[in-house]
């Protein structure tokens, strides 16, 4: 793309790799921050009191569901927390780095809505009464990872991650790493203005 041309787009198309990197490190940074805080603020204590809520608020046909994760906490609170904390470092890590990203995105999709199902009740908007004004941290960072994919999607690999390293030298690491090969289609340019 010629000069003149990138100059007629916004500030927005003309920085979309960095802000693409910036994204992905930021969430990074907080999926860190939640993994190890798993380990460190004592939340063991009151996962199962928080997975007794969401069972207590939600509608009947959610009690099954609820009745089952009761039994796990009760049994093994402790192992449940430190796993899924493990998770959200691993997961931090990926994003840090930039490995094996298409993995880590559908994985932290995953584990984001795991999250949201179990201990925030799906935000338990079950009726009047409940309290609750919104609908949990979990789905928002389920859409966070959406929206990761969307831009891997859209503006193909990114330079600034371990995987871009990797692909250089193993051209099949694309295929654990990027939501298209790596050059197998050229990137998605913004449509020219008109005249």
């Amino acid at each position: 793309m010629n000069a003149a041309a990138r100059a007629d787009l916004n500030w927005w198309a003309r920085n979309a790799k960095g802000l693409k990197t910036a994204f992905r490190l930021i969430l990074g940074v907080i999926w860190s921050i939640n993994g190890y805080l798993k380990f460190t603020s004592g939340y063991t204590g009151s996962f199962l009191s928080d997975v007794q809520n969401s069972e207590s608020n939600a509608p009947s046909w959610l009690h099954g569901w609820y009745a089952f994760w009761v039994v796990q906490a009760t049994n093994s609170s402790t192992l449940i927390v430190y796993t899924v904390g493990t998770l959200e470092l691993l997961l931090g890590i990926a994003l840090l780095l930039g490995f094996l990203r298409k993995i880590a995105y559908l994985a932290g999709m995953a584990l984001s809505l795991l999250i949201w199902a179990v201990p925030e009740g799906f935000g338990a908007p079950y009726g009047p009464g409940t309290g609750t004004t919104d609908i949990g941290t979990g789905a928002i960072y389920a859409l966070a990872f959406l929206g990761l994919v969307v831009i891997n999607a859209t503006y193909g690999p990114s330079r600034w991650s371990v995987d871009h390293w990797i692909e250089r030298r193993f051209p099949r690491w694309a295929s654990l790493a990027e939501f298209r090969g790596a050059g197998s289609v050229a990137p998605v340019a913004p449509p020219s203005p008109s005249a």
